[in-house]
C-alpha cells in the first residue's frame, strides 16, 4: 500500500521534531561563530571525529545510494558495492596522504587550494565546473530519487515531494557546517537503523518464499537463486561489464573515482578541513569503517527484490505504466510492504539520507561561489556579514536550479549510474590537477590550465568516438583512466618544456612527518584491507 499510516506518521514526526530541535539548539549556542565564514562553512573547527566520520557518510548516502544503488544491485547483483567497498580503501589513503596537506596550508575550499598551487585562472575554471556538476548533475539527482522515493512511499505527487525536500534541506543548510555536521550525526543513526529494516524484511520475505527460516536462510537463499548476482568482477563480454569493467575495478579507474570524491571534492572533505590532523584522521578512518556496511543496507534489499521479483513476487510493484520493469523501484517496493512503525522508521532514514546530502552538497556550492567567486572575484572587499549572507542565497538559488531542472530526468533507467559516469567527464581533470600539483613540484600553471580546459572535451570524445569508427563502447570507468593518463601526460610534458620560474613556485608546505600515523590507526587499517580482501577472494 503507497500509504503512511498514523503510526509511521508520529514516528516520522518524531524523527523531524529531533533533527530540527537538536539544529536550532546547535546553532542557537554559537550563533556569533555560525555567522562568520570560517563558523559558517568549516564549523570553527569544533566538530568531533565521530561527527566528521557520521557526516562524511551521512553526505555521501542519500537516495542515490538507497534508491539508486539498490537499484542496480536489482539489475546487476553485489559487484555495484565496489563504489562503497574501494571507497573504504580510498579514504586510509586520503586520511595518510591528502588531509595532512590540506590542513597543513589551512586550505578551506578546493579552488582555493588550486589557486595557492597555481593560480587565479585554474582555480575559477575548476570552481565554474564544480558548480555546474554539484547543482545540474550531483543535487538534481539527489532530489530526484529522493522524491521518486517519496511519492512512490506516500503516494504524494512527485513535485510536492520534491518541495518539501527541498524546504526541509534549506533549513538545515542555512546553519552552517557546524548544524549540518552535528545533525548528521542524528541522520546515520537514523538512516542505519531505518536500512536494516528493511534488510530484515527483505531477506525475512526471500526466507519464507522458499521454506526457510530467518534472515541467515534469506541471505543464504539469495546466494543461491541468484548466484549471478553474487560476482564482484565482471568479464568482457558480461552484461554490465561496461558499468563495471572488470579489474579496473581494483586496479584502474574505480581508484581515479574514488581518490577525486574523497580527496579533492570539496562537498566531501570539507567536514574534515576545519579539525586537527589528529581528529580528522580518526573520523576518516571511522566512515571508512561504515563504508564496509552500506551494501548490507543498499544493495542486499536489490538483490532480494530480485530473486522475489524473479519467483512471482513484487510483480506489479517492480514495473511502471508502460510495463517496462524499472529496477529503482526495488527499495520502495520493499518498504511499502513493512509493517507500521517500522516503515515510518524506514521512510525516516530515506528522509535523513536525502536532506543529510542535499544539505551537505549545497553547502558546499555556497562555499566555492561565495569564497571562491564572489569575495575573490566580484568583490573582494566583501564583508564576513555580506560574504555568509551570498553563502545563504547561493543555497536558495541552487534549490531554485534543482526544482526546475529535477522532473527532466524522470526517464532514467539506474540513476546510480547516470550519476556515477556523468560525474566522471570532470574527474580526469580534477584529480590530475591535484594529484601532480601535491606530489609534484614542477607542474607549472599553463599545465594545470590544459589539463582543466581539456577534461572535458577529450571526456566526450572518448565516449563518442567508438560510435564513429564502429567500435564496442569504452566502459566509462575505464574512460575515466585513459582521459587521466593522457592528461597527466601532457601536464607533465609541458611542465618539463616550460619550467617552473623562480618567482612562480608556489609549492605547498609538506614535510615526512606530516604522513606518519598512529599505531591505532594502522590497526584500524590493516583491519578494514583484510576484510576488503577476504569480501572479493569469497566474490570474485
Amino acid at each position: 500500500m503507497n500509504s503512511l499510516h498514523q503510526l509511521d506518521y508520529v514516528v516520522f514526526s518524531l524523527y523531524l521534531i529531533l533533527v530540527g530541535s537538536y539544529g536550532y539548539w546547535v546553532f542557537q549556542r554559537d550563533k556569533t561563530k555560525n555567522s562568520t565564514t570560517k563558523g559558517f562553512f568549516l564549523a570553527e573547527g569544533s566538530l568531533t571525529w565521530w561527527a566528521i566520520g557520521a557526516s562524511l557518510i551521512a553526505s555521501n548516502i542519500s537516495a542515490e545510494h538507497f534508491i539508486g544503488m539498490s537499484g542496480s544491485g536489482f539489475a546487476i547483483g553485489l559487484a555495484i558495492s565496489s563504489y562503497e567497498w574501494m571507497s573504504a580503501a580510498t579514504l586510509i589513503v586520503v586520511a595518510v596522504f591528502f588531509i595532512p596537506i590540506y590542513l597543513k596550508n589551512k586550505i578551506y575550499t578546493m579552488p582555493q587550494l588550486l589557486s595557492l598551487r597555481y593560480n587565479d585562472t585554474v582555480a575559477t575554471i575548476m570552481a565554474v565546473f564544480w558548480l555546474l556538476l554539484y547543482v545540474f548533475i550531483n543535487l538534481t539527482s539527489i532530489l530526484y530519487l529522493g522524491s521518486l522515493a517519496l511519492e512512490t512511499i506516500t503516494g504524494l505527487q512527485f513535485e510536492y515531494c520534491m518541495v518539501a525536500l527541498a524546504i526541509f534541506a534549506i533549513l538545515i543548510t542555512l546553519g552552517g557546517m557546524k548544524v549540518i555536521g552535528y545533525t548528521d550525526v542524528i541522520q546515520v543513526v537514523v538512516l542505519i537503523l531505518g536500512g536494516l529494516a528493511t534488510t530484515y524484511l527483505a531477506l525475512n520475505m526471500v526466507s519464507d518464499k522458499f521454506g526457510g527460516d530467518g534472515v541467515f536462510d534469506g541471505l543464504s537463499l539469495l546466494k543461491t537463486k541468484a548466484d549471478d548476482h553474487f560476482h564482484m568482477i565482471f568479464s568482457k563480454g558480461d552484461k554490465y561489464y561496461y558499468e563495471l569493467p572488470g579489474l579496473s575495478i581494483l586496479i584502474g579507474g574505480m581508484w581515479i573515482n574514488n581518490l577525486n570524491y574523497w580527496g579533492c571534492n570539496q562537498y566531501i572533505v570539507q567536514r574534515a578541513l576545519g579539525a586537527d590532523l589528529k581528529t580528522a584522521r580518526s573520523g576518516i578512518i571511522f566512515a571508512a569503517f561504515l563504508k564496509l556496511l552500506i551494501p548490507l543496507i543498499c544493495v542486499i534489499p536489490g538483490i532480494a527484490a530480485y530473486v522475489l521479483y524473479e519467483n512471482g513476487s513484487l510483480q506489479q510493484e517492480m514495473v511502471d505504466l508502460q510495463g517496462i520493469v524499472k529496477p529503482d523501484h526495488a527499495y520502495p517496493s520493499l518498504m511499502n510492504l513493512l509493517p507500521m512503525g517500522l516503515k515510518g522508521l524506514a521512510f525516516a532514514a530515506l528522509t535523513a539520507a536525502i536532506v543529510a546530502s542535499l544539505a551537505s552538497k549545497c553547502n558546499s556550492i555556497a562555499t566555492i561561489f561565495s569564497l571562491d567567486i564572489y569575495k575573490k572575484i566580484l568583490k573582494k572587499d566583501a564583508t564576513e556579514r555580506n560574504t555568509v549572507l551570498v553563502g545563504r542565497y547561493a543555497v536558495w538559488v541552487s534549490f531554485a536550479i534543482a526544482l526546475l531542472v529535477t522532473p527532466q530526468l524522470r526517464h532514467l533507467e539506474q540513476a546510480y549510474q547516470f550519476i556515477q559516469e556523468y560525474s566522471n567527464y570532470i574527474t580526469p581533470g580534477a584529480f590530475a590537477l591535484f594529484s601532480l600539483g601535491l606530489f609534484w613540484k614542477k607542474t607549472t600553471s599553463n599545465a594545470a590550465i590544459i589539463a582543466a580546459v581539456l577534461t572535458l572535451p577529450l571526456s566526450l570524445l572518448f565516449k563518442i568516438l567508438p560510435e564513429w569508427i564502429g567500435i564496442e563502447p569504452i566502459p566509462f570507468l575505464d574512460r575515466t583512466l585513459w582521459v587521466y593518463v593522457i592528461l597527466v601526460v601532457l601536464m607533465v610534458i609541458v611542465s618539463l618544456i616550460e619550467g617552473r620560474k623562480k618567482e612562480e613556485t608556489k609549492g605547498l608546505a609538506i614535510d615526512s612527518s606530516m604522513f606518519k600515523v598512529s599505531d591505532s590507526f594502522v590497526v584500524v587499517s590493516v583491519l578494514i584491507c583484510g576484510v576488503l580482501a577476504a569480501l572479493y577472494t569469497v566474490f570474485w
